[in-house]
């Protein structure tokens, strides 16, 4: 048995936020009370800490198969511990594509070996060809929890309805890539003053709004259940909010990147601030933000996306996009969300954890008496990122950048699977 001592419960979706002990024995919590004594338990001090619900992120990028020198589905798995994460979600743009069941087979073996929840979504199209359904049936059948065009996103609006139609009647949940490549120059970069400065035509932001306003409409059209992913643009916080009005049965993400930098990173830190959608401008940034505070926009999710330093290493327009997130998630929601009062702490683990855990239907995100014993364990304390990634990649931005907040434990399924060595 664990016993987690004299730390602060916070849990959405039961309202809880008290000091409290949590005992845990097997993969389940047996009780929450004010003071648990006389058991015989491997003892946790929580003191000073936060213990919350496992973080979900329904949106990672573990790279197996066939790019398993950027990441592999047990080394995300490490990273996702040490961010705090206990369940996530696989996009489906490995190689070969997640579009037929021997590929799902694997990736669900390999993923069921992990000390932490790990599912995958299948793609929309075979081959992201953007114009052959798969086996959606099938394919759910097997495992998968839901489907995705990230990240090449559907063009074709017949298509997207037709896809809309089948999901519609699995009761499968659809995670959308919008961004319309007719309108963009060059991928990862913001058009405006810094792709200028740089000499590039880049990806302007309504390039994905439009492609949000289409699918919006067609979902509220259908009645699929979608899910649109890393927002980055004002528009699109405004049309999401537009759809769930007319009745939509639509959720929206952010990721911490959006919410915590500008399209200036890529002047600080080159193609390591380079990523679909792009960094975009300030007033994106608050935007995103103001959606995470009213609920337009649903939950937090990283789009971890590592890949190999040698690619990186390239020219601006060479690089191929993307950021590692599952280890710095947590806390740049602390320093950028909640340090200045934007969510309160528990409106943030609810869109880390609670929220996301809900849009896929999985018994997790919440603490309570007989719940699978889920559990991260965090401080408040600055950090300074550093390069001892669990995952293979580094490639972001924030290395050697201040920020808050440590985790201390990750618990999944009852067992400890992260222990940091930070001391206080």
């Amino acid at each position: 048995m664990l016993l987690i001592k004299g730390g602060r419960i916070i849990d959405p979706k039961t309202k809880r936020d008290v000091f409290c002990d949590v005992l845990i024995e097997g993969n389940k919590i047996k009780q929450i009370a004010e003071k648990i004594t006389n058991v015989e338990a491997q003892i946790i001090d929580a003191t000073d800490c936060i213990v919350a619900p496992g973080l979900v992120d329904i949106h990672v990028h573990f790279r197996e198969p066939g790019q398993t020198h950027k990441e592999t589905i047990h080394t995300g798995s490490q990273a996702a511990a040490r961010g705090g994460f206990t369940r996530v979600v696989m996009m489906a743009n490995t190689n070969p594509i997640i579009d037929n069941e021997e590929t799902l087979d694997f990736v669900l073996e390999e993923a069921y070996k992990q000390a932490i929840h790990v599912h995958s979504v299948a793609a929309i199209s075979k081959g992201f060809d953007g114009k052959t359904l798969t086996d959606m049936a099938a394919l759910a059948q097997k495992g998968a929890v839901g489907f995705s065009d990230d990240g090449i996103p559907l063009t074709n609006s017949g298509f997207v309805k037709k896809a809309f139609t089948q999901a519609q009647k699995l009761d499968a949940v659809l995670s959308l890539h919008e961004e319309d490549p007719n309108l963009i120059g060059t991928l990862g970069i913001n058009e405006g003053d810094v792709s200028h400065e740089c000499g590039i035509h880049g990806a302007p932001g309504i390039s994905e709004s439009s492609m949000v306003a289409r699918d919006v409409l067609l979902a509220v059209e259908t009645g699929v259940r979608a899910h649109f992913q890393h927002l980055s643009h004002k528009y699109s916080v405004d049309v999401i909010k537009f759809g769930k009005a007319l009745g939509g049965q639509i959720t929206a993400e952010a990721t911490p990147q959006h919410f915590s930098l500008t399209e200036a990173e890529i002047l600080r830190k080159g193609t390591n601030a380079k990523l679909n959608p792009p960094l975009r401008t300030e007033e994106d940034r608050l935007k995103i933000i103001e959606g995470l505070k009213n609920d337009t926009i649903d939950v937090i999710a990283t789009d971890h996306a590592p890949h190999h330093q040698n690619e990186k290493n390239q020219p601006l327009t060479a690089a191929p996009s993307g950021m590692t997130g599952l280890e710095t998630s947590l806390s740049l929601g602390l320093k950028h969300l909640v340090e200045p009062k934007h969510l309160s702490l528990t409106h943030l683990i609810e869109k880390m954890s609670t929220r996301p855990a809900e849009i896929y239907g999985f018994d997790a995100g919440y603490l309570a008496e007989n719940a699978v014993a889920d559990i991260v364990i965090f401080d408040l304390k600055e950090r300074i990122v550093g390069n001892d990634f669990a995952s293979k990649s580094s490639n972001t931005p924030f290395i050697g950048e201040k920020l808050l907040g440590n985790v201390k434990y990750t618990i999944c399924n009852g067992g400890i699977v992260y222990q940091s060595d930070y001391k206080k």
